[in-house]
């Protein structure tokens, strides 16, 4: 039987509209705006928590304005060996991390015996007022009597505040170890104020490390010199920062650290190769804009991409990004951290000392704004007289400065960080959901701390808060969970 033309068009014309259309509830494409460690892993946690009963896989692109993923997670290599640039030391009980690597296959570089008995010292900018022991062997058990030597003349120092300092800190990570409880324990959180009141953290975000730890009774020596040092190297900042970062950065202090051999870096590239993204490398988002049913995403190529759900996953603080309509997020600084690594020999006359075997290996600063720098540290020592140095500063180094610090340059690589947000208590967050729809903010979670660990808690949350809105489901169980470990194989080999 024949039909007229016009009665087949109608007919078409009738399957279309009753036919199932592409919708938010089986197949949305998510745009994430950074390829770095909250990016990467919040690609990860999106496949992971996708529910099982997801007709199709969503759609996930990640932008990376860089030629490479990772963001403040790089290296840097000076005379063929490589070096942490960025983030470069994590926690034993960073849980998201350790499983990352495991997932990935990567292998743990943990301190070895001879980086634990490294000497440490404390420059006031015309003298070292506290020196560790230092012996230059190689025999273990010589650097293991040099350490108990080094522990017992640091608790001579500071006395039993030593011990208040690291109550302090385990009671801030204990609760910190909350956002790893099962989902049946564990909300999903709407905002930040929010996740950190339900891990009891709240408070130590509306005061400053300075009041916490006279509040807990550290002694005026050991908050002026070594709880000082160590805010300066992790944060760059002095001990006013909020009281939540200053314990994250006393815990960057502790035993047991590690990082990834290699470089951090791996993480990030391994999560998106395994997540079966598209990968937008060299393209930076310069708008968003809400258009009904979904995001215009407009790039730096003159490319133009449609998104139902759109997730920015790194600092908006120097981002050129326009939203349209406007959002509005508090107002916050980055701190800048300069990172200028030197391969050559120290000038031990700028430190006050008349032999270059005298300087530590590492070296920290009190708070002195004439200081013109935070840290300086031994990378490698390449021979009796040729070291890899590490310098942190909150200004760019000039030459002629390096001149004076330095007797010997051979090489110098500086690289200026918009490491961490400046941190100046009550803080205020930004809200995950920036409109009330399906734009997200990962890295609203860093005025609270800055770690590579945090941004990993931070997308994990995001992950289960785009899950349970785009799916229509209030909370995720763990019987909800969506392995995509044997489905993701593929590699990007661009990463």
């Amino acid at each position: 039987m024949m039909f007229p033309k016009t009665k087949i068009l109608s007919f078409l014309t009738l399957l279309l509209l009753f036919s199932p259309q592409p919708s938010l509830q089986n197949q949305p494409t998510i745009c994430i705006i950074g390829g770095g460690m909250a990016g990467s892993s919040l690609a990860h946690f999106l496949r992971l928590y996708s529910p099982p009963t997801t007709p199709q896989l969503p759609d996930i692109h990640i932008f990376e304005r860089n030629g490479i993923v990772g963001g403040r997670m790089a290296t840097i290599t000076i005379s063929n060996h490589t070096f942490e640039a960025g983030a470069s030391i994590l926690h034993p009980k960073n849980h998201h991390a350790l499983n990352f690597t495991k997932l990935l296959n990567l292998k743990i570089k943990q301190p070895s015996s001879s980086d634990e008995s490294h000497s440490f010292g404390i420059w006031d900018g015309e003298k070292f007022v506290f020196k560790t022991l230092s012996v230059d062997s190689k025999l273990p058990f010589v650097q293991k009597i040099v350490s108990f030597a080094n522990s017992v003349y640091i608790f001579m120092r500071y006395g039993l505040s030593l011990l208040k300092m690291q109550g302090f800190v385990e009671s801030a990570v204990e609760r910190f170890l909350k956002y790893y409880e099962s989902f049946e324990r564990r909300p999903v959180f709407e905002s930040v104020d929010e996740m950190l009141k339900w891990a009891g953290l709240y408070n130590l975000t509306t005061r400053s490390l300075r009041e916490e730890v006279s509040d807990v009774g550290l002694s005026r020596l050991l908050t002026q010199e070594l709880v000082t040092v160590i805010t300066r190297i992790n944060y760059g900042q002095s001990i006013d920062i909020s009281g939540l970062a200053g314990a994250v950065s006393l815990a960057g202090s502790g035993g047991g650290l590690w990082a990834v051999e290699g470089g951090n870096w791996q993480m990030a590239a391994g999560l998106i190769n395994r997540s079966n993204v598209t990968l937008h490398l060299h393209e930076e988002i310069e708008s968003i804009s809400y258009l009904g049913d979904y995001y215009e995403l407009n790039s730096t190529k003159g490319n133009s991409y449609t998104c139902e759900v759109t997730a920015v996953s790194t600092p908006l603080d120097e981002l050129n990004l326009r939203f349209s309509p406007p959002i509005s997020v508090p107002e916050r600084k980055l701190q800048h951290t300069h990172a200028t690594f030197v391969r050559g020999v120290l000038n031990p006359v700028y430190f006050g000392l008349d032999d270059v075997s005298k300087i530590p290996d590492l070296v920290g600063t009190i708070e002195d704004p004439d200081l013109p720098i935070t840290s300086i540290s031994v990378l490698k020592r390449h021979g009796e007289k040729d070291f890899s140095y590490k310098i942190f500063s909150r200004k760019p180094m000039a030459d002629s400065l390096l001149d004076d610090i330095f007797s010997v340059r051979k090489e110098i690589i500086r690289i200026n960080w918009g490491a961490y947000p400046h941190y100046k208590p009550p803080e205020e967050f930004a809200p995950f959901i920036l409109d009330g729809r399906h734009l997200y903010y990962v890295n609203a979670f860093e005025n609270a701390a800055s770690t590579m660990e945090t941004s990993a808690v931070a997308a994990e949350n995001v992950a289960r808060l785009i899950v349970s809105r785009t799916f229509g489901s209030k909370s995720l169980s763990s019987s909800d969970l969506k392995s995509f470990s044997s489905d993701c194989e593929g590699l990007h080999e661009d990463l």
